[in-house]
């Protein structure tokens, strides 16, 4: 999908998350949450595929003028998804689910076209 510039930052995130969702959806994942809000941390997608429940952080970047964008999910950010992974799997999951926490960045190739790179078990519940 060729890069098109968005009216702003939330647009280019909401297309992120898009395209994020639909590369799960390819690879046999089911969402079954989006931009939810746990213990105050919002979660971008929660998604299945058999008895695992992964939560994904999806970092979308216009560039790479800030770091390539996996670089944003620090210690702090993984400790809040943590958290908010357990207030979600409390409220709606399966009490003996297997979880686990992935990245997805999406960012311009050098023709403009966005990518998609999936980094499973990014971190674990013990943090980045």
């Amino acid at each position: 999908m060729p890069l098109e510039r968005p009216a702003g930052r939330r647009s280019l995130a909401s297309e992120g998350e898009q395209l994020a969702a639909e590369h799960l959806a390819r690879a046999g994942y089911r969402i079954v949450a989006r931009n939810v809000r746990a213990d105050g941390v919002e979660i971008d997608l929660v998604a299945t595929r058999g008895p695992l429940v992964v939560f994904v952080e999806v970092k979308t970047r216009s560039g790479r003028g800030f770091g390539a964008p996996e670089e944003a999910v620090d210690a702090r950010k993984c400790a809040r998804l943590v958290r908010g992974a357990r207030a979600w799997l409390y409220a709606h999951g399966p009490r003996h689910a297997r979880a686990r926490f992935d990245v997805i960045c999406v960012e311009p190739d050098p023709g403009g076209t966005l990518r998609v790179r999936h980094l499973p078990s990014a971190f674990d519940a013990t943090g980045c």
